[in-house]
């Protein structure tokens, strides 16, 4: 069934050169807000909070809706995201810290080591960073398991380290974008007004596929040359110092009784199966009042923070869980900003009438509608990350700027959520601060980063496109 949308060509119903220059001055106020932002963040280093609001207050002045009417527009998206993922955004940032505490993911991953050896690890940890893990933020994630990465390289041979590193990108990063609860992905769904149950579904169906995908594909490469030991590597002195320090310490002991490997993973797998069980419960007719409140993401996730409070505070005692609790909401005050305003100035473009001509760019009557709609949306995403350097505040401003108008389209908004993360992968660089993160804890070269990082999430985003666009023909 095609779209309705209103056109921006004369028509009947009043649409003539007058509004068109209207039309016009609005795009071009636009593009400009939208640039005034991107060039705050990389060339000012404005934080992205500040640059966002004053996009915002840009675009609503210039578009003519007045002082009060942009000041309340701004209030009103904010506080409008924070009702769709608020609570979600902060209980899974807690979990995550928590599990961070218990060391979850580092008894995973030597499980999958010992289980599935050397060869295996890296499809095996690229597919459970995808899918276990996408609660906790990525910095945590990449610095739990680089040191791990590094211990496993040496056992896959001349590229291992490069091997890691790829599938460490590839799980990490594919997660955060594609997978309820990853941060990106709650955002992307609150932007489209997604239920985060549909997003599960959608997300489990693209996100570990491409995630392992893309680490065969890479692997492939570097047996072909792609990396080279001798100038992609470059472990530092205070690396191997840091790495003596921690084993020394392991062989200390510890005081925590941790909890067994499956017992530390139930705060996250116990909600996303309510959260899937709801939502299938929902699509085959059979869902009721306990069901539906049992699936309610908002409930399923908080439930998954008391059973982890609960398990930390058995194992590690109060006033580790108080510290694992404090780094939380360090964490959660930031990523809740950055995710309201960039909901204020998609209510900002809202109240514009840009959303008319973006439902008429998107709709595009052409053979291929669907098409057309996701590679937009990808494309619009990965120009934002490529010029920002941040995946979250890429796909928040793309997501924010399509929002507006994604109930006029022939796809579905879960299907461009999945554009948008994919296209917000496109290509992390050297103006990321998890490039050199990545860089430092993965003992890497710059040029051994721009391989093992940056090829890597330009190739994740771009395996993932065809199935996408696949999922939004069919869907």
């Amino acid at each position: 069934m095609a779209a309705t949308v209103v056109s921006v060509t004369p028509a009947p119903q009043g649409f003539g050169p007058v509004a068109e220059g209207r039309y016009t001055l609005i795009a071009l106020n636009a593009t400009v807000a939208i640039l005034a932002v991107v060039l705050l963040i990389i060339v000012l280093r404005v934080d992205p909070v500040i640059s966002l609001v004053i996009g915002s207050l840009y675009l609503g002045l210039a578009a003519g809706l007045g002082f009060e009417t942009t000041l309340t527009t701004i209030v009103d998206g904010f506080g409008g995201i924070m009702a769709e993922v608020g609570l979600l955004i902060g209980f899974g940032v807690l979990i995550g810290s928590l599990l961070f505490s218990m060391e979850a993911l580092q008894r995973l991953v030597r499980l999958l080591l010992d289980v599935l050896g050397p060869k295996r690890l890296p499809y095996a940890l690229s597919a459970a960073l995808s899918t276990i893990f996408p609660s906790i933020y990525v910095d945590v994630q990449l610095v739990l398991a680089a040191p791990l990465a590094r211990s496993a390289a040496p056992q896959l041979g001349r590229h291992g380290l490069g091997l890691m590193g790829g599938a460490l990108t590839a799980g990490i990063l594919v997660g955060y974008v594609f997978v309820v609860p990853g941060l990106g992905t709650v955002s992307i769904a609150g932007l489209l007004d997604v239920p985060l149950g549909t997003m599960l579904v959608y997300g489990l169906l693209i996100g570990p596929l491409t995630a392992v995908l893309t680490t065969f594909i890479y692997s492939r490469l570097l047996k072909r040359g792609f990396w080279n030991p001798e100038n992609d590597e470059a472990a530092s002195e205070s690396l191997l110092e840091e790495e003596a320090l921690a084993a020394e310490t392991a062989d200390n002991g510890d005081d925590r009784k941790l909890p067994s490997l499956f017992v530390s993973l139930l705060p996250v797998l116990v909600p996303l199966l309510l959260i899937a069980f709801g939502a299938i419960a929902d699509a085959a007719g059979f869902s009721n009042e306990l069901i539906a409140f049992l699936g309610n993401p908002v409930l399923a996730l908080f439930l998954g923070l008391v059973g982890a409070v609960i398990l930390a505070r058995v194992s590690m005692g109060v006033e580790r869980v108080e510290q694992a609790l404090g780094k939380g909401f360090d964490t959660t005050g930031q990523i809740l900003l950055v995710t309201g305003v960039g909901g204020s100035l998609g209510a900002v473009i809202g109240a514009t009438d840009l959303d008319q001509m973006l439902g008429d760019l998107f709709s595009a009557e052409s053979g291929t509608p669907v098409v057309v709609s996701i590679l937009l949306a990808w494309l619009i995403a990965a120009v934002l990350h490529l010029a920002i350097g941040s995946i979250s505040v890429a796909a928040i401003t793309a997501a924010g700027i399509i929002g507006p108008i994604v109930g006029e389209l022939d796809v579905p908004a879960a299907v461009i959520g999945l554009a948008i993360g994919a296209g917000a992968l496109f290509a992390l660089h050297v103006n990321s601060n998890f490039f050199w993160m990545f860089q430092t804890l993965l003992g890497v070269s710059t040029r051994g980063t721009l391989k093992a990082l940056t090829f890597v999430t330009s190739l994740a985003s771009v395996v993932a496109l065809p199935m996408i666009v696949v999922v939004g023909l069919v869907s």
